[in-house]
């Protein structure tokens, strides 16, 4: 019953924190959102006893949203991270809550159309920790060895990326 009650508090947190990401005009608000959003995931990790991919979720991620804080300083001016006035179009929020209700009506309509159920169990097997991390770490098949370097390459490029952008700006100012 506990697992059942801090489940819903965490679901709560991550739809209310993921509503208020995409909703806001603010990019350090975005941002600080998204970071609770992450934070409630790693929440139900460590809810369903995953230790190990509960601490990864928070400092991998929490180390990417930290970069999304350096961006969002380096890349945008000033007068647009301070944002005196935030300002919500009506049609956007209509055009928003339709596209959000039709994204949920395709959910539903898979889930029902493939008889996915929830199930209260628990799987009879437990899978030890030294095959999870191999299974991240490893470089044979359906191991994530290279998909975690081409994502690190890839966000060294965005970094370095950044750095020639903000430098672009400061020259021609």
């Amino acid at each position: 019953m506990g697992n059942t009650i801090m489940f819903i508090i965490l679901a709560l947190v991550i739809i209310g924190s993921a509503l208020l990401c995409v909703a806001t005009t603010r990019i350090m608000r975005a941002a600080t959102f998204m970071l609770f959003v992450l934070f409630g995931v790693a929440g139900i990790y460590f809810l369903l006893d995953y230790t190990f991919l509960g601490a990864a979720q928070i400092a991998v991620y929490a180390g990417g949203v930290t970069m999304i804080y350096v961006f969002a300083i380096q890349l945008v001016s000033k007068r647009t991270l301070q944002g005196l006035v935030e300002h919500v179009k009506c049609s956007r929020l209509i055009s928003g809550g339709l596209a959000a209700l039709a994204g949920l009506a395709v959910v539903c309509f898979i889930i029902l159309k493939t008889g996915f159920v929830l199930d209260q169990s628990v799987a009879d097997v437990e899978v030890p920790m030294n095959e999870i991390g191999t299974a991240l770490v490893g470089s044979e098949k359906y191991q994530y060895v290279l998909p975690f370097e081409f994502i690190s390459l890839f966000l060294l490029a965005c970094i370095i990326g950044g750095l020639v952008v903000a430098r672009k700006e400061e020259k021609d100012a």
